[in-house]
């Protein structure tokens, strides 16, 4: 078995990871780290995982993990990550970083987004950017990926297909999102009070400035070959998990739905992750809520000439935990299924 490292596994996404890896074939999880938790049970933090895991959480130490692991997950919030890195890579284990940090190849930008300075600039632009579906190879190739953001990997998937056939106009792409509030992570704040939350749609970062924004662009006009820039609104709604992303994009010409579907259908042909819906079925929360799929539906408008595409994802799942399963998976020469066979959890 290969043995496995978490990072900052106190969290929801390190969570997350630990539930879905003692399900994994191949490999068990082997050391866990949690600053704020030193000595603390698993299981005690995390009650699902009683008597499935036996681990305490330990004060994270470059040289544990160089002993205890092949290989490590790295879910800690963005402008931590940037601490451990450097050390980790150095030690040479194979790692996925969930934050931020290492999406991009342009340390300004990572500043200008994230209102942080960036101190280890110099392994910008040396990670594979971690959509599966996208960049398989690159992953494979690999021993350092990037696991992408929720928010983009919900609307890249979305728009990858229409883009790469030239369908639509790569300016003026309007993306409309509700995220459930596990999305905002473990620490608790005031607009996160069930009583706020709760029977209620609230926006937030809007006027584009969310941080998501350069990372959907940037991947998106690698796709289109072009520049790509949308507008961006997110949505915090009453729900725990998933992301609904409605989007709209001029199309270039009059275009039916049948022969938009049949380029979705082609482009994700063999895809076990990436279901395209039939005409007329459009994606529910709930339908991949606890899964790593990502459901695809489309809508023309004809009398705008606009496309519609909406796609839903489990935020913790494939927005996060469940790809960053997939990616390593990849990157250990394991299929790419395994540990992430399981449906939408509906009702």
């Amino acid at each position: 078995m290969l043995r496995i490292g978490i990072v900052g596994a106190s969290g929801y996404t390190g969570s997350e990871l630990m539930r879905l890896l003692i399900n994994h074939p191949k490999v068990e999880v082997s050391y866990v780290t949690a600053n704020r938790h030193i000595g603390t049970k698993v299981a005690d933090l995390n009650k699902g995982l009683y008597g499935l895991i036996g681990l305490s959480f330990e004060e994270f130490d470059p040289r544990r993990v160089k002993d205890l692991t092949d290989f490590v997950f790295v879910a800690l919030p963005h402008g931590k990550s940037m601490d451990v890195v450097p050390a980790l890579l150095e030690s040479g284990v194979k790692l996925i970083d969930l934050s931020g940090d290492f999406r991009f190849a342009d340390k300004d930008i990572y500043e200008s987004w994230y209102k942080m300075e960036h101190t280890a600039g110099s392994l910008l632009g040396k990670a594979a950017y971690g959509l599966s579906e996208l960049n398989r190879e690159m992953i494979k190739a690999s021993s350092f990926v990037a696991n992408p953001g929720c928010f983009p990997t919900g609307a890249i998937l979305a728009l990858a297909p229409a883009l790469k056939a030239d369908l639509i106009e790569a300016s003026g792409i309007i993306i409309d999102a509700l995220t459930g509030t596990s999305g905002a992570g473990r620490v608790a704040s005031e607009e996160l009070h069930f009583s706020e939350v709760s029977e209620n749609v609230t926006s937030y970062k809007l006027g584009g400035i969310h941080q998501h924004i350069p990372e959907m662009e940037a991947e998106l006009a690698k796709i289109a070959g072009v520049e790509v820039k949308v507008s961006f609104s997110p949505h915090l709604a009453s729900f725990s998990r998933g992301i609904y992303s409605t989007i709209y994009a001029d199309l270039k010409k009059k275009t039916s739905l049948e022969d938009v579907i049949s380029v979705y259908d082609g482009f994700y042909a063999g895809e076990h992750f990436v279901k395209v819906l039939l005409k007329g079925h459009y994606p529910e929360v709930k339908s991949v809520s606890g899964s790593n799929f990502c459901q695809i539906g489309i809508a023309v408008d004809e009398r705008l000439n606009r496309l519609i595409i909406i796609s839903a994802i489990d935020n913790l799942i494939k927005g996060a935990s469940g790809q960053a399963i997939q990616n390593m998976n990849l990157m250990l020469g394991l299929k790419e299924k395994d540990g992430l066979e399981m449906a939408g959890l509906r009702p």
